[in-house]
Formats: C-alpha cells, structure tokens, sequence
C-alpha cells in the first residue's frame, strides 16, 4: 500500500484553517498564471475574479489531500481495521486496485447528500464531528492509477469538504473576494514598478 499527498485533517475546524492557509497560494499561482498570460491590468481586473481565485483554492486543497492507493486485499484490510467507518466506494467491483480518502468528521449521509443535490449534507457533517466515526471515499480501478487518484480527490473535495469549507458552487469562499481584491493591487504595485524604471511589463512606456 502506498501513500500520496500530505493533508488529512482531524476535524471540520482543521479542515477549514488549512483550506483558509491556501488563500496566500492560490493568489500568487493566480497572479503568476496571468502574468504568464500578459495580461494587462485591466485585463486582470476584468478576468481574475473570485471565483477564480476560489477555484485555484480549491484545486489546490483537493490535490494535497491524503490518499491511499493498494490492493482490494488491502482495501479490505484497512476497513477491518477501522471497523467505525462507512465506506462508500465508486466503480466496477471487478478491477483488483482502489484508492481511497478517510474522513475522520464525516459520514455516509455526506455523500449521498451532495450526490443527490440536497441539503442534507450540513446536518450529517456536524454529526459526524466526535471521534469514534468516518467515512472513508474510495474508487476502483485497474490501470491509470493517476487519473484514480485526481478523480478521488475531486469526489472527496465535492462531497464532503465543500459544504463545511463554506464553498458555494461556482467555486467561490468568503476569502475569495479579498483575495482576488489583493491580487489586483499588487498587480497595479507590480505595473508601477514596471513604469518607474522601465524594466519591462505591458505598461512601461513607450508602449501602446
């Protein structure tokens, strides 16, 4: 059995402050993507919103969550060993490799609610927060063992982080707009710069 990616919170309230840390990260990776793009400062304004920002947040807390990758034999070795969890698992029950995510906080409801498009999911997340319980999100699969793993975390991020994560569905959290707000000044302090002394950027002068 092997491991990937380094964050497994505890708890929502963990989860929630490592999702809070990213914002500093996903507004430089945004802010560098479009300065790889030349884009302007309008253009940056117009374009760099927060839901973008959020969506990079996202991305980023999704692929650094813990995943697991091994055998069904050692899929079904873990859940003897934590018999508290539910597990609830995607794919053909007749490929021999899984990849799974625990959930310490949360429960099978959680899934199922966010499946289904329905508010369940907030009620079963607060339930699920005292030791003792958890969900573990698996996947099946053969051969592209990758892809299994980028498609797990997206599941997981989906169905069980998103709703305590205060994300809403274009992506967007209650730091976004901030971020995104920041992102755009020192854009324009970066633009000044380039003026000033001439060293390069879209608006130095002599530029149209």
């Amino acid at each position: 059995m092997d491991t990937e990616g380094t964050l497994a919170p505890e708890t929502a309230a963990a989860a929630r402050e490592a999702y809070e840390e990213l914002g500093p990260a996903a507004q430089v990776t945004t802010r560098e993507a479009a300065k790889a793009m030349e884009f302007d400062r309008e253009e940056y304004r117009e374009r760099v919103t927060s839901d973008v920002v959020g969506t990079v947040r996202d991305a980023l807390f999704a692929s650094l969550l813990r995943v697991h990758v091994g055998t069904r034999e050692e899929f079904d070795g873990w859940l003897a060993d934590h018999p508290d969890y539910e597990a609830d698992v995607a794919g053909s029950d007749n490929v021999d490799r899984v990849v799974w995510h625990p959930v310490p906080f949360a429960g099978a409801g959680d899934v199922d609610g966010a499946e289904a498009g329905t508010d369940g999911a907030v009620g079963a997340s607060e339930a699920n927060e005292t030791p003792g319980g958890g969900l573990v999100v698996a996947a099946t699969y053969q051969d592209e063992r990758d892809a299994a793993v980028g498609t797990l975390r997206r599941r997981a991020f989906g169905a069980v982080y998103r709703e305590r994560l205060g994300v809403d569905d274009a992506g967007a959290s209650a730091g976004a707009d901030a971020d995104a707000a920041d992102g755009a000044g020192r854009a324009d302090g970066a633009g000044d710069a380039d003026e000033s002394d001439g060293s390069g950027g879209p608006d130095r002068p002599g530029e149209s």
